[in-house]
């Protein structure tokens, strides 16, 4: 199991987020995973750099690998999408995997075309997932479906294809994703609810294939420091499901969570002081199987939390891998 840090555009400048992912990789984190937003979910926020563009300059600065996520169809045409993997997995061989989504209107419904129902969004993310395969192996590409293509070629290519993953934030999608992805990205949750989402995606074909989870909590030296860093950057992500997808605009984020105090955040995020704690989760989560665990700071300390995991958690969990396998 690897353990990556998460480099929030929404958050944070791109400059900013390049001196992290440095300093990850210092600290001892395996990898780096990004966002990849127009928008952010908070005006609080405050920040959506180009992931694409952000990465070229954050593989060079580094020798760890990289994954996104990415949502092709609308924002983005999947040639345009395979086109910059082309060029970063030909650059850097080996490093970049990437999760694809059926994305949000935060980001998508920028383009002013209209934004379809789940089914349609999801099918239309099958086509491009597609189109993008067949683009990265060499063929000539013209579709004709909820995307459209037209005799398009991607000279450069990678001597290997990355890993196509899918994201997904229910059991359907799941189950969905094991027919088609090369593995899995799901979110960080209860230990029944991540067998669930495993299940689905092992019984719809998943077997043998990664699964990586994005573990998003607030960290600080101080709990009381950490409630106030949630409250402020990440209550806006805390509305339900059926309004993720479809809120267009930071500020309708803003207006659904306004609601909330600083002590609702303890029951939607784990908010903590105790490192000792996040080495627990992690152990439980290799015995779970997973590839790739990201872990998500959600509040704006962030050399802090690099720090704090690369002199702590992180070598307390390679001792005690090292044990098991002994």
């Amino acid at each position: 199991m690897i353990v990556s840090y998460h480099a929030s555009h929404e958050q944070f400048t791109p400059g900013d987020l390049l001196s992290y992912a440095v300093m990850a990789e210092k600290a001892g984190f395996d990898a780096c995973h990004c966002s990849d937003h127009f928008h952010p979910w908070s005006v609080r926020q405050g920040q959506s750099g180009f992931a694409f563009a952000w990465l070229g300059a954050a593989m060079q600065a580094t020798t760890f690998p990289f994954s996104m996520v990415n949502a092709p169809g609308q924002r983005y045409h999947p040639a345009i999408v395979a086109q910059a993997i082309a060029t970063l997995t030909q650059m850097y061989p080996g490093r970049l995997d990437v999760a694809f989504g059926s994305g949000e209107a935060l980001n998508e419904n920028i383009t002013g075309e209209k934004w379809p129902e789940k089914p349609i969004r999801n099918e239309r993310l099958r086509e491009s997932v597609m189109v993008i395969r067949r683009l990265m192996k060499g063929d000539t590409v013209t579709h004709d479906g909820y995307v459209k293509v037209k005799e398009a070629t991607l000279y450069t290519r990678p001597d290997t294809m990355p890993l196509f993953l899918g994201a997904a934030l229910s059991v359907d999608t799941a189950r969905w994703l094991g027919s088609w992805a090369d593995g899995l990205l799901m979110s960080y949750g209860s230990p029944d609810e991540m067998k669930k989402m495993v299940d689905a995606f092992r019984e719809g074909g998943g077997e043998n294939k990664p699964i990586h989870v994005q573990f998003a909590f607030s960290y600080a030296r101080k709990e009381e420091d950490a409630l106030k860093g949630a409250h402020h950057q990440w209550r806006s992500n805390t509305v339900p499901m059926d309004d993720l997808g479809e809120l267009c605009r930071p500020e309708h984020f803003d207006a659904k969570s306004e609601h909330l105090k600083p002590e609702d955040m303890k029951s939607e995020i784990l908010i903590t002081s105790n490192l000792e704690q996040f080495t627990d989760h992690l152990l439980k989560a290799r015995e779970q199987g997973f590839d790739n665990v990201i872990l998500h700071n959600v509040n704006r300390e962030q050399e802090l939390f690099i720090s704090d995991f690369g002199k702590s958690v992180l070598p307390a969990l390679r001792v005690k891998e090292d044990i098991t396998i002994i």
